[in-house]
């Protein structure tokens, strides 16, 4: 989100891009990344009681609403200002509690990005105090498509005596089966997610991605992401193991990974 960026913004103008919050009432180390730009360095920023934004120096015309359009239309270069947003959140999440902050939070100048921030002082806090010590894991789970695959079974191919009663009678019969296939799966899903839950300190359910894909003919019945705490995350990884076996899906494991999903809205 862009904060108080004049636009168009003036040939020149500088604006104070934010990476992240962080409890620390020391300056954080900041060495490692560079951020999106090599012409400024990396900073702190007090903004309440042990509390720093990690900050960098951006020329504001890079984030007027028509440059990020733009940038927005570029995949390459869209992914590359994202990659290095994630690297400093990484560098500065590896050392110290921290709340990442969307990509493309700016201001105008140090004081206001210091007042607007220092009113979030107690979400920051309460953020923090959330996810101190804990990691985000997705888990995405998969099952097999293949009663879709018999949908060519049922359609009919020459007349003959009977045919259509056959007809009917297959179609039932592949209803039936995608039936109770879908309940299955769904079953699988709420089990995996169920006993993740269980282990995690919080959780969120996505809606799965897309439907089947053909060549790898399975369908995703789970995309969900959890919040757990880092003593436990050998744990984690036998519960994936043995939730495959248990229930013959493809349980997919992934993470740790800074929380995202976690640090709610700020």
């Amino acid at each position: 989100m862009t904060e108080d960026i004049p636009a168009p913004a003036e040939a020149g103008t500088e604006a104070l891009y934010v990476y992240a919050v962080c409890r620390t009432e020391e300056p954080p180390d900041l060495t490692g990344p560079v951020g999106l730009t090599g012409d400024s360095p990396l900073r702190p920023l007090a903004v309440g009681p042990a509390l720093m934004a990690v900050v960098q120096t951006v020329r504001a015309a890079d984030f007027t609403d028509e440059a990020w359009q733009a940038r927005l239309a570029d995949e390459p270069e869209l992914e590359r200002y994202a990659r290095a947003h994630h690297e400093v959140v990484c560098a500065v999440a590896a050392r110290l509690p921290t709340v990442p902050l969307p990509l493309a939070t700016l201001y105008h100048d140090e004081q206001r990005a210091r007042a607007a921030l220092g009113r979030e002082s107690r979400r920051f806090d309460a953020a923090l105090e959330r996810t101190a010590n804990h990691s985000e894991w997705g888990v995405k789970v998969y099952v097999s498509g293949a009663p879709a695959r018999e949908a060519a079974e049922a359609a009919p191919r020459r007349p003959a005596a009977g045919a259509g009663r056959a007809y009917l009678d297959r179609k039932r019969s592949l209803r039936d089966r995608r039936e109770r296939h879908r309940t299955d799966a769904l079953r699988i899903a709420d089990a995996v997610d169920a006993d993740v839950s269980a282990l995690a300190t919080a959780s969120r359910r996505l809606p799965p991605h897309g439907g089947r894909v053909q060549e790898e003919r399975r369908t995703q019945v789970l995309n969900a992401t959890y919040l757990v705490a880092e003593e436990r995350s050998a744990e984690l990884a036998r519960l994936a193991r043995n939730l495959r076996e248990r229930t013959g899906a493809q349980v997919e494991l992934s993470g740790p990974w800074v929380p995202y999903s976690f640090v709610g809205e700020v």
